[in-house]
């Protein structure tokens, strides 16, 4: 199999996997960030969202082959300490339930503000369209990422 060396949390890693592995397995099986979640498989849910350059993308559906020099954050990789404006914000408004989607929603909404600091209510929406929480914790979600973007 090839070697990929791949870009994560600001550190290099090599993997060595199938070119259509999903970069979600490459993280979980072969580097052990388990912080990001496998949900549903078709990018559908958002448990397995992570930071590719920024931007929110679904690990799942995302082969390792196509990362190249791009760089990749997970959950683990967002804070230092778990002081992003988002966490603080999530521990603040007690957004968890069950946690399982938290980290996917978190990383979401934390590549939200990054584009758009200041997002209205419709603008949050849109963006975290997509994100399921089987626990029903979306207005908390909202309030939360109001706050992050107030203390941001």
């Amino acid at each position: 199999m090839p070697l990929f060396n791949l870009k994560i949390n600001g550190s290099r890693h090599t993997v060595d996997v199938d070119p259509g592995t999903p970069l979600l397995w490459a993280l979980r099986d072969h580097l052990e960030l388990v912080g990001t979640k496998y949900g549903c498989g078709i990018a559908q849910c958002g448990a397995c969202t992570v930071h590719v350059d920024g931007a929110a993308t679904r690990a799942c559906a995302m082969p390792v082959s196509a990362v190249g020099e791009r760089a990749v954050t997970t959950i683990e990789g967002l804070s230092a300490n778990g002081d992003h404006p988002v966490q603080r914000a999530w521990l603040q408004h007690d957004v968890a339930q069950c946690g399982y989607c938290q980290a996917g929603q978190i990383m979401t909404a934390a590549a939200l503000l990054n584009t758009n600091p200041q997002p209205s209510d419709a603008e949050i929406e849109s963006a975290m369209n997509g994100n399921i929480c089987r626990c029903g914790t979306y207005l908390r979600i909202k309030a939360a990422i109001r706050t992050a973007a107030g203390s941001a």
